[in-house]
C-alpha cells in the first residue's frame, strides 16, 4: 500500500480514465441491461468508451500544469455526468438522452416527483471514485509531486485508434449501422454511450444541410413511393360525415386496464361501457419516441411517424404540414381548437399548432388553475372539462376540439378524496398508483359525456379517444406483469404497447376490431368515416377498417409487429407459437419498417412538402 498510492497518485490520469471506464462499463451492463453474448459483444463493451474517455480526460494537457487538476475534475464532472443523465432517462423511457433532448428538458420534467421517483439509493457510489481521485490529487499537492503526463503524441494517437477499431468492429458486426441513426440501444451497445452521442452530434448537423439541398425533385420522388393502391370503401366510409369531431388524448393509458379490476372494482366503468356502442379497436399499439404526447398528436394530424431523435413539435415547427385540421378545413370548413390545462410553450404547442392550422389553442391561461384543483403536473382533468365546456359552446360548428387529460401523469399522484378505486396490490407502488389515477380519468370522461349531454352538444359529434403512449414504463413492467398474472416475456411486454383507440359515433351499432395497427392509423380511419378521400395527401396513416394484418406496424426503433410476427429486442418472433424464430421470417418485414421510417424522416427533416404546396 505504501508503494501503490504513490504509484497512483502520480498516474492520476490513467486512475481517472480506469475509473470512468469500469463506471461507464458497470453501468452499460446492469442499467442499460447491455447483450454480452460474442466476444465482439465483450470487446465492444470495453473499448467503445474507453478512445472517448481517454479524449476527454487528455483535453488537461492543452493547458497548463497549474489548471491540468481542475481540468481533470471538469472531465470528469462531464463525462459523470453524462452517464448518470442517461441512467436516469433510461430508466423510465427506456432510451438514451439525445441532442435535441437536451434542448426540450422542460418537455422531459424538472427536478419533480417525476424525476425523485426515478432516484436510486445506489447512485451515490457513481461519484464514489471521486473521492479517490480527489485524495490523490491533495497528496500530490501535499508532496509538491510533479503533474505527470503520457506522451501527448502517443496518448492521442492510441485514443483515436481505439475510436477507430470500435467503429470498424461494429461495422463488421452490423454494416447498416449508422444507417439506422434511430436505433440508440443498437448504437450504444456497438459503439459505446460517448461514441454514440458524437453520432447524434453529427446526425443533428447534417440534417439542416441536407434541408437547404431539398428540392421539388426530392419532393415528387417522395411521393411516387408513398402512392397507395385504391382502399375499399367499406359500408361506414361517410358514416359520420358532417359531424363535429371531438378527440380526446388520455394520459398514459395502456390497453390492459381495461375490463381490468381491483378488489371486484371496475378500473374503467365508463370505458367499458362507452366501448359496448364504439367502434373498439383491441390491438393498437402505442408507436411514440422522445417527443411522448406530442408525437401521438403528430402522427394523428400528419399520418408520419415521430423523429427519431426529439420531438418534431421542437425541432421542426415551421414545416409545411398537409394536416388534419387543414383536410378538414378544405373538405368541410372545419376549424380546428385544442383544450389543454398546461403551458403554451410545452412540447412548443403554440407555435406547432398554427403550422398545424389551429385556429386558437385554449391553455392554461385561459382556465382557473389552483392550489385545490391541481395535482402533480397540472389542472385535474374533472375540473379541466367543466371549465372547457364553457369555451366549447362558444366554438362554431363544424369544429375539430381537441382535449388533452392531464392526470394520469407518471408518478401518479392523487389526493385520497378523488381516489373512486382501491390502489393495487403488486410489489411496485407507482404501478397501484396508476390504478387510482387512472380511475379518476376515466370518471372524467364520463363526467365530460354527461355534460356534453345536458347541452344537447352529444349527438352531433364522432369522439376519438385514444391512449397517448405507455405510463408503466419498462423499469416498473414488473409489476404489470404481477397484477395481469403473467410472466415477464418479450411477447407480454409487447402487449402492454397496445393502447385503447374508441371512436363513437352516437347512434351507431358497436363492434370490436381486432386488425392489428398503430396510432398513426387514427388519421385515416377517422377520415374514412368522415367521408374524406384522403389518397391525395402524403401520408403513411392506414384506414384500419381495411388495413392489412401482415402489414407491419412500425415502431421508432425499427422494429414491428404484424398479425403473425414481431421484431423486438433484436428477436424475431412468432406471436401465434409465442417463441423466437429465424430473423430470416422478419427480414421483409424489417426493410418495409426501414423504407417507411426513411421516407417520414426525408419528408419531415428536409420539409419536402413545401414543394408540394
Amino acid at each position: 500500500m505504501n508503494r501503490l498510492i504513490p504509484y497512483l497518485s502520480n498516474h492520476l490520469i490513467g486512475v481517472t480514465v480506469m475509473a470512468l471506464l469500469l463506471k461507464t462499463v458497470l453501468v452499460t451492463l446492469i442499467s442499460f441491461h447491455a447483450p454480452v453474448t460474442t466476444w465482439y459483444d465483450v470487446v465492444l463493451l470495453i473499448i467503445g468508451p474507453l478512445g472517448t474517455i481517454m479524449l476527454f480526460v487528455g483535453i488537461s494537457f492543452l493547458f497548463t500544469r497549474l489548471m491540468r487538476p481542475w481540468l481533470l475534475i471538469t472531465a470528469y464532472v462531464i463525462v459523470t455526468g453524462l452517464l448518470y443523465a442517461n441512467v436516469l432517462y433510461y430508466r423510465f423511457y427506456i432510451d438514451f438522452v439525445t441532442v435535441p433532448v437536451l434542448f426540450q428538458l422542460s418537455n422531459v420534467g424538472g427536478l419533480g416527483p417525476s424525476t425523485v421517483e426515478l432516484l436510486s439509493p445506489w447512485d451515490p457510489f457513481l461519484v464514489l471514485d471521486l473521492i479517490l481521485i480527489i485524495y490523490l490529487m491533495k497528496r500530490k499537492r501535499k508532496h509538491h509531486t510533479p503533474f505527470y503526463t503520457p506522451n501527448k503524441k502517443s496518448y492521442t494517437f492510441t485514443a483515436f485508434a481505439t475510436i477507430a477499431i470500435t467503429f470498424a468492429l461494429a461495422l463488421m458486426q452490423t454494416p447498416y449501422l449508422l444507417k439506422v441513426d434511430y436505433d440508440r440501444e443498437l448504437l450504444v451497445t456497438s459503439l459505446g454511450l460517448y461514441n454514440y452521442q458524437f453520432v447524434n452530434i453529427a446526425t443533428s448537423i447534417k440534417v439542416p444541410i441536407e434541408k437547404a439541398m431539398a428540392d421539388e425533385g426530392e419532393a415528387k420522388a417522395a411521393n411516387k413511393k408513398l402512392t397507395r393502391t385504391e382502399e375499399e370503401e367499406t359500408d361506414l366510409f361517410g358514416v359520420a360525415e358532417d359531424k363535429n369531431v371531438i378527440i380526446i388524448s388520455l394520459e398514459s393509458t395502456q390497453g390492459f386496464v381495461i375490463d381490468e379490476d381491483v378488489n371486484g372494482e371496475s378500473i374503467t366503468p365508463f370505458m367499458n361501457e362507452l366501448i359496448e356502442d364504439s367502434f373498439y379497436f383491441s390491438n393498437i399499439y402505442d408507436q411514440t419516441a422522445q417527443g411522448k404526447t406530442s408525437d401521438a398528436e403528430f402522427m394523428i394530424s400528419t399520418g408520419l411517424y415521430p423523429l427519431p431523435s426529439g420531438s418534431a413539435f421542437v425541432r421542426y415547427p415551421k414545416n409545411t404540414y398537409q394536416s388534419l385540421p387543414k383536410i378538414l378545413q378544405e373538405a368541410g370548413g372545419y376549424q380546428a381548437y385544442s383544450f389543454h390545462a398546461n403551458d403554451r410553450t410545452f412540447w412548443n404547442r403554440e407555435e406547432m399548432y398554427t403550422a398545424l392550422g389551429y385556429e386558437e389553442f385554449f391553455s392554461k391561461r385561459d382556465y382557473k388553475v389552483t392550489e385545490e384543483n391541481s395535482v402533480n403536473y397540472g389542472l385535474k382533468d374533472i375540473p379541466f372539462y367543466e371549465q372547457s365546456m364553457e369555451m366549447l359552446k362558444d366554438l362554431p360548428e363544424p369544429y375539430l376540439a381537441k382535449f388533452l387529460m392531464l392526470t394520469n401523469h407518471f408518478p401518479f399522484l392523487l389526493e385520497e378524496e378523488d381516489q373512486f378505486i382501491d390502489k393495487a396490490n403488486t410489489d411496485l407502488e407507482v404501478v397501484n398508483r396508476y390504478m387510482t389515477t387512472v380511475r379518476y380519468e376515466d370518471e372524467a370522461l364520463k363526467r365530460f359525456f354527461e355534460l356534453l349531454k345536458e347541452a344537447n352538444m352529444y349527438e352531433d359529434n364522432i369522439f376519438v379517444i385514444y391512449g397517448d403512449h405507455y405510463g408503466i414504463s419498462k423499469q416498473y413492467e414488473e409489476g404489470v406483469h404481477q397484477f395481469l398474472d403473467e410472466k415477464d416475456t418479450p411477447l407480454n411486454h409487447l402487449a402492454l404497447q397496445r393502447i385503447p383507440l374508441i371512436i363513437h359515433v352516437p347512434g351507431q351499432e358497436g363492434r370490436e376490431i381486432d386488425i392489428t395497427g398503430g396510432q398513426i392509423d387514427i388519421r385515416a380511419t377517422l377520415l374514412h368515416l368522415l367521408g374524406v378521400d384522403d389518397r391525395n395527401n402524403m401520408s403513411l396513416s392506414r384506414n384500419l377498417l381495411t388495413r392489412s394484418g401482415d402489414h407491419p406496424v412500425v415502431f421508432r426503433d425499427g422494429g414491428f409487429v404484424t398479425e403473425n410476427y414481431a421484431y423486438i429486442e433484436r428477436g424475431c418472433y412468432n406471436r401465434e407459437q409465442e417463441k423466437k424464430v429465424s430473423q430470416s421470417k422478419c427480414t421483409p418485414y424489417l426493410k418495409q419498417a426501414r423504407d417507411e421510417l426513411r421516407i417520414s424522416d426525408h419528408l419531415i427533416q428536409r420539409d419536402l412538402l413545401r414543394f408540394l404546396e
